[in-house]
């Protein structure tokens, strides 16, 4: 029996943590003592750990390895594995201080501090839109006089679009860069690309992506942070221009970034300008916003449980594969809604395939072997929500 210690600082990955159980381990907790009376499956695991936050929702490493290094007297951990954004870090260096296969501090960096994003995937031939880091003076001036405006301002350890600044001018960004004061250098500029954004939700074994999905926003994560708007996510057409084209970068990212297994959600824009893909940014984790939901309605693959198992054989050192895909379309559409229990028994169509059972939250996946109708829905429920359901939260 292999030892697995999961680490998050929210709820999230209980499909994770059955299907690693399921799978013959003994799997430990560790995440945020807010969420300890969440609904994890503590049935099937060996123990959970709690952890204090601070101001900024994050956890003292220091004490971290310490309270490791006390359990680890008495229990071995075989595999780390890090459930959420946030956590990549912290696993990362707790792999390295204990000796403990899995990505190291180096590689984990390239899959959450986007200034080492954008810097590698340029170095490796990837598009990616023109940036700047803050470091230097220089370098930001040289910047706002090469760089047509507008930019965006964005922190580099964030995991959703929270803390994005829109800039127009070099005045602008100075003014947002002093603000920043002595937190500047956690911060980079590039510029704004206006165009649809992509997602690719992947599969990685053994250096070579299994499985992935290609999906676009049809609403983006940026424009619902910042506009309160409505979140929908549509399957890409199979074998289309930008389906052939994101396989194929999502996969060169993957390589550039030395991603040898994981679960990974990577992001692209579409430029309006000159119709290309740009990266924008990648994790190694299941995408976020019920997409895992979304693309295991389409092609039958839970990204959760198939990571689970995908850790597992690797811990073991046995061939992971993947079971059938199917190749059907789906979307997704979430609100907020100003109802605490909102009543979503008008939705009745046939299609859909998923509903989100959240307080305040109104959401919804359909599934169809058309793409045209699952747009056709997207659009009639997000004008419905919009009208009897949403709720924006004003910043």
């Amino acid at each position: 029996m292999l030892t697995f210690l999961c680490i998050t600082n929210c709820f999230k990955g209980v499909d994770f943590l059955k299907a690693c159980h399921a799978a013959g381990n003994k799997v430990y907790l560790i995440t945020s003592k807010k969420d300890e009376h969440k609904a994890w499956p503590r049935d099937i695991l060996a123990d959970v750990f709690l952890m204090d936050q601070d101001d900024r929702d994050r956890w003292n490493i220091t004490d971290l390895v310490n309270g490791l290094a006390h359990f680890m007297k008495g229990q071995r951990i075989d595999r780390v594995v890090a459930l959420d954004d946030f956590d990549v870090e912290a696993a990362a260096h707790v792999r390295e201080h204990f000796r403990i296969p899995g990505m190291g501090e180096t590689t984990s960096r390239f899959f959450r501090d986007k200034l080492a994003m954008r810097v590698k995937a340029r170095d490796a031939g990837i598009p990616v839109p023109a940036f700047s880091s803050l470091f230097h003076d220089e370098d930001i001036n040289k910047f706002i006089a090469e760089v047509e405006a507008p930019w965006v301002l964005k922190p580099r350890g964030e995991a959703s679009a929270d803390g994005i600044q829109k800039i127009h001018s070099g005045d602008q960004l100075w003014e947002a860069v002093h603000k920043l004061g002595d937190r500047r250098h956690h911060f980079l500029v590039e510029q704004f690309k206006p165009g649809a954004v992509y997602h690719a939700d992947a599969l990685t074994v053994d250096g070579k992506v299994k499985f992935c999905r290609v999906s676009r926003y049809l609403s983006t994560p940026m424009e619902v942070a910042h506009g309160g708007g409505i979140f929908r996510s549509l399957i890409c057409k199979f074998g289309g221009a930008d389906d052939k084209k994101l396989q194929k970068l999502n996969a060169d990212v993957m390589k550039a970034f030395g991603m040898q297994y994981s679960a990974s959600h990577t992001e692209f824009i579409k430029n309006e300008a000159d119709g290309k893909f740009y990266f924008l940014e990648t994790a190694s984790r299941v995408g976020g916003a019920h997409l895992a939901e979304m693309v295991e309605a389409s092609s039958g693959i839970n990204l959760w449980k198939e990571w689970a198992k995908i850790e597992t054989a690797k811990a073991l050192e046995k061939p992971y594969k993947l079971p059938k895909v199917r190749k059907d379309y789906a979307g997704i559409v979430v609100s907020l809604s100003r109802f605490e229990h909102p009543d979503d028994a008008s939705f009745g169509d046939q299609e859909i395939v998923w509903r989100l059972n959240k307080k305040y939250h109104i959401g919804l996946i359909i599934q169809d072997k058309k793409q045209e109708r699952i747009l056709e829905l997207l659009d009639t429920y997000a004008g419905r929500i919009g009208a009897e359901f949403h709720a924006k939260v004003e910043r």
